[in-house]
């Protein structure tokens, strides 16, 4: 069975977070471009039925959902440390925050930039409550260590300062100095840096 790594993606996409996952983790992998038309072909959606980027196909296997895929790739290559072991209890706050991110962080500040606001008598029917409430809680947890779980750089680092980077680059994030510092710290490493020149020489091309 193949082993080969194939990343689905559109440099225009939350597939960049995919991109510099895959920097950090250092092994070969093969790109395939898609324009927005081409994620709704047949061939495509078989991969993913969603007609969206990223997906990562890993041998036989196939991944999609970005916090999906960065969490299958920390585990797929634990040499490179990218999620704390299995059995270590830094687990749980490392699966806590990276799936925190994915869900009410994502929503929240997504549906700000809609302009809805969640009415304050449905909050409880809402996963994140309010988006002042997430945003509360982000800025606490990455204002109280360098990084996310324990001493050193997660995926669920690369995860949450994505979404942060994302909702600070198109104004739907408050720019608090905890998460200017904390994206600045993150994304000045070698292997985000490396990701995010690839997507910008590929972005024109699209």
């Amino acid at each position: 069975m193949s082993d080969e790594l194939v990343f689905y993606t559109n440099p225009l996409s939350r597939g960049r977070i995919v991109r510099w996952m895959l920097e950090e983790v250092g092994q070969p992998y093969r790109t395939e471009l898609l324009d927005y038309a081409t994620m709704k072909a047949p061939e495509y959606l078989a991969i993913n039925p969603m007609g969206k980027v990223p997906a990562l196909r890993h041998g036989d296997t196939v991944v999609t959902e970005a916090a999906a895929i960065c969490a299958y790739l920390a585990d797929a290559f634990p040499a490179v440390a990218l999620a704390p072991p299995h059995g270590d209890r830094l687990r749980g706050p490392y699966y806590r925050w990276l799936f925190f991110a994915a869900g009410p962080l994502e929503a929240a500040w997504t549906n700000q930039a809609l302009g809805f606001t969640v009415p304050a008598e449905r909050e409880r029917m809402a996963g994140y409550g309010s988006f002042a409430a997430v945003i509360d809680v982000i800025e606490a947890v990455v204002s109280r260590a360098p990084y996310l779980v324990g001493d050193g750089f997660t995926a669920a680092d690369l995860y949450v300062g994505s979404q942060l980077g994302f909702g600070l680059q198109f104004g739907m994030i408050e720019k608090r100095s905890a998460f200017v510092d904390y994206v600045a710290r993150l994304t000045g490493r070698p292997a985000a840096m490396r990701a995010k020149q690839i997507d910008d020489e590929l972005a024109p091309r699209t």
